[in-house]
């Protein structure tokens, strides 16, 4: 019995770890094309691609966990069905149900480590993530400009460009700026730029050593001049305010809340976020049991039932999701959405388990002669 506890622990193990790494590969390959393609747009800025790529990550660790615990062990199951091995086991007096001990010594902890990671580490990534976000809306605009790369501010009525930056982000050199006003189209050149504060709060882009061309729309009315100085607000005092308030709106977000004050939060919402930190865990135990009878198939047969039970662990945690929306609407009240989803899979994990165990009794043979 030993020995087979050890044979199936280390496989599932070993499936399990391949299969983790895998998706954490795969989920880190979307998160930076994704994030790569927001730097671009300058929705975020290069220098936070990284962090916010771990964040996401950590955050989505206790799905990758419980999708790497199902596909280790309905993989084990499948190929030791495949290969003849359950023959052997059933040979020697073990049945499917032997597979829950070993199965369930390597699923509680992982159902433990996303617990964790629920409750704790997943609302930290998620406020670190916000407040990666509301940091660089706080900057100003000339810090968010990227040598070689247009950046567009005030919805598109400023786009700079600039070759070089000095090493405190503080000046820009060859410095190209397109501005559209009511009256005047612009288009200005400077060999340098700087930032200037002014004692209300307002914040200016000093040029200088430049040339301005003015056009006014719908007229052939044309400008040209030069100039030493020549300076454009950016960003008011009250533009910094409002992106600090979005800041603390962010922070207030109930997916990045400690779990502690959901728990003293009697809204709706806040009884959906913890129903999705409970669910997650309690997923992963059921997944990993589900795969049992999933994964016992007829060798002698080739058709692949790994299709289906994918399908199966995704409708699981659609379920889920649809769960807390309900919750967050009220359509359910919590105590009924934090164990209907999850009894209803475990019924399913019986009653499969049931149909392998089952031993179909001999037709009749008059029956047949008929």
């Amino acid at each position: 019995m030993s020995l087979f506890k050890r044979s199936v622990t280390s496989e599932v193990a070993n499936h399990s770890g391949v299969v983790f790494s895998t998706l954490i590969v795969i989920w880190l390959s979307i998160v930076l094309v994704r994030l790569l393609g927001e730097a671009a747009a300058g929705k975020i800025g290069p220098d936070i691609v990284i962090g916010l790529a771990t964040f996401t990550t950590i955050a989505a660790l206790p799905t990758i966990l419980a999708f790497a615990i199902f596909i280790g062990v309905l993989t084990t199951v499948t190929r030791n069905y495949r290969e003849s091995e359950m023959v052997v086991w059933f040979s020697s007096g073990l049945s499917l149900l032997d597979w829950i001990n070993p199965i369930l010594r390597l699923a509680v902890p992982v159902a433990i480590a996303s617990t964790l990671l629920t409750m704790f580490a997943t609302p930290w990534a998620n406020r670190q993530m916000e407040d990666y976000r509301a940091k660089y809306e706080m900057r100003s605009d000339l810090s968010k400009i990227t040598a070689g790369q247009f950046m567009e501010v005030e919805e598109g009525q400023r786009v700079f460009f600039a070759e070089e930056a000095s090493e405190d982000q503080s000046t820009l050199g060859n410095l190209f700026l397109r501005a559209l006003d009511p009256n005047w189209h612009s288009i200005v050149t400077a060999k340098t730029a700087v930032t200037e504060i002014e004692a209300n709060g307002d914040r200016f882009l000093v040029l200088e050593k430049g040339q301005r061309y003015d056009l006014k729309p719908g007229t052939s009315e044309f400008r040209l001049s030069d100039f030493e100085r020549f300076g454009m607000r950016l960003e008011s005092k009250d533009s910094a305010q409002s992106a600090e308030q979005r800041r603390l709106e962010l922070l207030k977000s109930r997916k990045a809340r400690p779990t502690e004050l959901l728990l003293a939060d009697p809204e709706p919402e806040a009884k959906g976020q913890l129903f999705w930190r409970i669910s997650i865990p309690i997923a992963a135990l059921n997944l990993a049991l589900l795969a049992i009878p999933l994964g016992a198939v007829n060798p002698r047969i080739a058709r692949s039932e790994l299709l289906i039970a994918g399908l199966i662990a995704m409708l699981y945690l659609n379920l889920i999701n649809i769960t807390q929306g309900w919750i967050n609407t009220s359509t359910i009240p919590f105590k009924v959405g934090v164990w209907v989803i999850h009894l209803m899979f475990a019924g399913l994990t019986a009653f499969l388990l049931y149909q392998r165990l089952r031993i179909k009794a001999p037709k009749d043979p008059v029956a047949i002669q008929a």
